[in-house]
């Protein structure tokens, strides 16, 4: 029930990602970055220093600066530590007890740490919609767009993609900033999200012309 060792894999390139249904792109008025889980008890699972962990961080970092320069709120996603089985829930059954209620585990990263002004959420579920008030701050900026990097796609991220849709919030899924388990989950969580609920785009062009 731990989490994989996961082997390093290169990240897809902009030619290599799936065609988008629809056609929205990011308007720095309307949308949100939701930085998704990096904390450093999930990054531990990546061999260090290699790709995806490198482009992932790098790519991420870049992304939050450029939204903080535009006026776009950043947004964290972070596990607590020392979760009861009550509190995990059916978590438990599928990954064990979680997060240890350590600060070395618990901790965002800190090349994409947090910075003033940024918000950061205890998330509970894949989605960072469940148990949060992401919907309800969203609502309160003016705001449905929602911009997503973080780890790992085919769970939290995409599961947060697909909550934005039902919640009628534009998702951008961005592909060189997250990684996961395998390459093939990787791209599975590409072609899911562009085929069903959100835009598939890259760190260059996320907020290009904004």
């Amino acid at each position: 029930m731990a989490l994989p060792a996961i082997a390093p894999y290169p990240m897809p390139t902009a030619d290599e990602l799936p065609a988008n249904r629809v056609e929205w792109t990011v308007d720095p008025s309307r949308a949100v970055l939701l930085v998704h889980d990096l904390q450093k008890y999930f990054l531990r699972a990546f061999q260090q220093d290699s790709s995806p962990v490198t482009e992932l961080l790098g790519n991420v970092g870049r992304l939050a600066k450029q939204a903080r320069a535009l006026g776009v709120p950043v947004v964290y996603s972070a596990q607590p530590g020392g979760q009861s089985p009550a509190e995990r829930g059916l978590q438990q059954d599928f990954w064990g007890p979680g997060l240890p209620d350590e600060e070395s585990a618990k901790a965002i990263a800190a090349p994409v740490a947090p910075e003033d002004g940024d918000t950061v959420l205890t998330k509970w579920k894949y989605s960072a919609f469940v148990r949060t008030d992401l919907a309800e701050r969203m609502r309160a900026q003016g705001r449905d767009q929602l911009v997503i990097v973080g780890v790992y796609a085919h769970i939290g991220v995409m599961m947060s993609a697909c909550d934005a849709w039902m919640q009628d919030i534009q998702a951008f899924l961005v592909a060189d900033a997250v990684a996961d388990f395998s390459r093939a989950d990787h791209d599975m969580a590409l072609r899911w999200a562009a085929a069903k609920c959100a835009v598939v785009t890259t760190a260059d062009s996320t907020f290009q012309g904004a």
